[in-house]
C-alpha cells in the first residue's frame, strides 16, 4: 500500500524583537515564554535553519539533541518537523531525544554533518517555572560564531512565515531509520535515532587509556569515586562508560535519571548546589567526586573529605600532566586557550613547557577557531567547563577521565596532586561573585561608570589600603579580543583592574541573562611561597572585594547585602 505524502505547510507568523542569541547561536529564556508565546519557538527554529545557505540546507544532515528538561520532548517534535520542511535530508537524534552537548559535538564530526541542534538551558533550572534553550551548533561541532549569531537575529527580526509538516511523528524511543514521504520532495526525510552513548564513548576509548582508569577503579589499590549526574543528560553517559565500561559500582553513580525539573535544584556543578555530593564527600568515604551540569559539558572536581579544586587550578593541572594521557602524547601540544576571567594559573604552566596562551573572551566559540587552526590543544573557562582539540565543545566527562588517568599514573590523592602543583607553580587564590538577578538598567550603569572611573587617567596608579595591605594599580582597560586567525575584534568583553603583584579584579556582565541582569565580579591573587597556601580564598582576596564593592558601589546601587552566589 502507498504511503500518502505528509503535507509541507507555510505558516504565517509575526516577528519577535528579543530572539537575539545570546552567544554560540543560542537562545536561553524562560520556559513559559516558549509555552505561552505564539509561534516563539518555530520563529526561532526558522531563522536558525534559514541562516543555512538553501544550497547547503537541501538534502544535508544535521544532529539534534537535548538535556531532557521539562518542554523538550514538545520542542524535539517541532524541530523535526520544521527541518523536514525546510528541506533537510536526515536528522540524527539520540534516543528519547538524549544527547549530552559534548556528545552532539562528536556525532556532527563523526558524520560530517551540516550542524546540530541542542534543547538545553545548560546549568539553569528546569521544570515548567525553570528556563528553556535552543543552541545552534555548526559544522565544526562548536557553537556558532558571532557572524552566524548576527544572522539569525536579523532573520528573526523580518519573519513573516515558517515551514512546516505538522502531521509528522517520530518514535523516539526506537533505535534505527524512520523516513517519511513528503509533498513535493524528490527524497524522502529520514530519521535515525541513535544510542545517546555509543559513538561518544568510543572517541574516548581512543583518547585515554581505559585499562589504566579500569585498574584504578578496581585493583588492588581502587579509589571509591562518588559521580554526581544532577538528574541531567550524563546520566547514561555515567553508568554505561564510568560503571559498565570502567568497573565503578553502580553505587558510585547518583542521580543518574534524566529529570525534567532535574529534581527540583539547578544542575549546576558548584559547593553551592551540588550539596549531595558535597556531604557525601566530606564524609571521607570517598577519594574522587565530580558532578555534572545539565547537558554535560561543565563539571566539578572534589577530593577526599570534601576538598575543592577551583576551575582555573583543574585546568592548570590538567595541562601540567598532558603527558599522563595518550592522546596528547600522539597528538603533541600546541597551545592553551583560557577565557579572560579564568586565573592565570594555565599561564605559569604555558610558560615552563614553552606554549602559546590564547586569552579569550568568554565562550566556546572563540576556541574553535583557535583549535581549527591547530593553534590550541586545550582550553577552558572558570565557570567549570575544560576541553580539548577532541570536541569544539567543553566536555565535562572527558576532564573527568583525564582527573582519573592523571590519579592512576601519579598514585596520589586529589589533594596531594593539588598541593604538588601549588608547591611547583604557586598558588593562585581566586573566586567569584555573582550578583544576579539585577535590573538589567541598574546593572547597565553600574558598569558604564565603572568603567569610565577607571579607564580615567587619574585611576592609573591610584593606591588602594585595605587592612596591612597595599594595592597599587598598574593598568586597567575595557578587555578587546583580535582573532588571531582571522583578525575579528570582539569589544567590551570586562572590566580589568591589575596590580602591580599581578592580583586582578574583573568585572563582567553576563551573557547568557534575558529578564534580569547578572553582575559577575572575579578576584585574583597569585602567592608563590608554600607556607602561604593553606588560607582560605575567601580571607586572602577579602581586601580585593573590598576595593571592587567600593568603587562599583553595587550594594549600595543595587540595594543587594552580598553576592547571590560564590565560586
Amino acid at each position: 500500500m502507498e504511503r500518502t505524502p505528509i503535507p509541507v505547510l507555510t505558516v504565517p507568523t509575526a516577528p519577535y524583537e528579543d530572539q537575539r542569541p545570546t552567544g554560540g547561536g543560542g537562545l536561553r529564556r524562560p520556559t513559559a515564554l516558549f509555552e505561552s508565546q505564539r509561534n516563539y519557538l518555530p520563529n526561532f527554529v526558522q531563522s536558525l535553519l534559514s541562516s543555512v545557505d538553501l544550497r547547503d540546507r537541501q538534502g544535508c544532515t544535521m544532529v539534534v539533541g537535548s538535556d531532557g528538561r521539562y518542554f523538550s520532548k514538545t520542542a524535539i517534535e517541532i524541530v523535526v518537523q520544521m527541518a523536514a520542511a525546510n528541506g533537510i535530508g536526515r536528522l540524527v537524534i539520540g534516543q528519547n531525544g538524549i544527547l549530552s552537548t559534548p556528545a552532539v559535538s562528536c556525532i556532527i564530526r563523526k558524520i560530517k554533518a551540516a550542524g546540530g541542534i541542542i534543547l538545553t538551558a545548560s546549568h539553569s533550572p528546569g521544570g515548567p517555572g525553570g528556563e528553556f534553550g535552543v543552541k545552534f551548533e555548526v559544522s565544526n561541532g562548536g557553537p556558532a560564531p558571532d557572524i552566524v549569531s548576527d544572522k539569525i537575529y536579523q532573520i528573526s527580526k523580518t519573519l513573516e512565515e515558517y515551514a512546516i509538516c505538522p502531521d509528522l511523528r517520530v518514535d523516539l524511543s526506537r533505535l534505527g531509520r524512520q523516513e517519511f514521504d513528503l509533498e513535493n520532495k524528490f527524497k524522502p526525510f529520514r530519521v535515525e535515532i541513535v544510542d545517546s552513548v555509543d559513538i561518544y564513548l568510543n572517541l574516548l576509548r581512543s583518547i585515554f587509556d581505559f585499562n589504566a582508569i579500569r585498574n584504578l577503579l578496581t585493583g588492588p589499590n581502587q579509589i571509591k569515586i562518588r559521580i554526581d549526574a544532577m538528574n541531567g543528560v550524563m546520566g547514561p553517559y555515567v553508568r554505561r562508560i564510568l560503571c559498565d565500561e570502567l568497573g565503578a559500582p553502580a553505587n558510585s553513580a547518583i542521580n543518574c535519571i534524566p529529570l525534567e525539573d532535574f529534581g527540583g535544584q539547578p544542575p549546576d556543578p558548584n559547593l553551592t548546589y551540588a550539596t549531595a555530593l558535597l556531604e557525601a564527600m566530606r564524609g571521607g568515604e570517598y577519594g574522587f567526586g565530580a558532578a555534572f551540569d545539565a547537558d554535560g559539558d561543565r563539571y566539578m572536581i572534589l577530593g577526599q573529605n570534601g576538598f575543592f579544586v577551583n576551575a582555573s587550578d583543574s585546568l592548570a593541572i590538567i595541562a601540567a600532566n598532558l603527558s599522563c594521557i595518550p592522546y596528547f602524547c600522539q597528538m603533541g601540544v600546541r597551545g592553551f586557550g583560557r577565557s579572560m576571567p579564568t586565573s592565570t594559573a594555565l599561564d605559569k604552566v604555558a610558560k615552563v613547557m614553552k606554549v602559546p596562551v590564547y586569552e579569550t573572551p568568554t565562550g566556546w566559540r572563540y576556541f574553535s577557531n583557535l583549535m581549527d587552526s591547530g593553534r590550541c590543544s586545550l582550553c577552558g573557562e572558570e565557570s567549570f567547563g575544560t576541553g580539548s582539540d577532541h570536541l569544539r565543545e567543553k566536555d565535562g566527562l572527558w576532564a573527568v577521565l583525564v582527573w582519573l588517568s592523571i590519579l592512576a599514573a601519579r598514585k596520589q590523592s586529589v589533594e596531594e596532586i593539588v598541593r604538588d602543583h601549588w608547591a611547583k607553580f604557586g598558588r593562585h587564590y581566586y573566586c567569584r561573585f555573582d550578583y544576579e538577578a539585577l535590573e538589567p538598567r541598574t546593572a547597565y550603569f553600574i558598569m558604564r561608570d565603572l568603567e569610565a572611573l577607571i579607564t580615567d587617567k587619574s585611576f592609573s596608579h591610584q593606591q588602594f589600603a585595605v587592612g596591612n595591605n597595599i594595592y597599587s594599580v598598574e593598568r586597567t582597560d575595557s578587555f578587546e579580543y583580535i582573532d588571531p586567525v582571522d583578525g575579528t575584534v570582539t569589544k567590551r568583553q570586562g572590566l580589568r583592574i591589575i596590580f602591580s603583584d599581578a592580583s586582578r579584579l574583573i568585572f563582567r556582565m553576563s551573557a547568557s541573562s534575558h529578564v534580569r541582569a547578572t553582575l559577575r565580579i572575579y578576584a585574583e591573587s597569585y602567592e608563590k611561597d608554600p607556607s602561604q597556601h593553606n588560607k582560605e580564598p575567601q580571607a586572602v582576596l577579602s581586601p580585593l572585594i573590598a576595593i571592587a564593592l567600593k568603587i562599583s558601589q553595587i550594594h549600595e546601587r543595587t540595594g543587594r547585602k552580598g553576592p547571590t552566589v560564590i565560586t
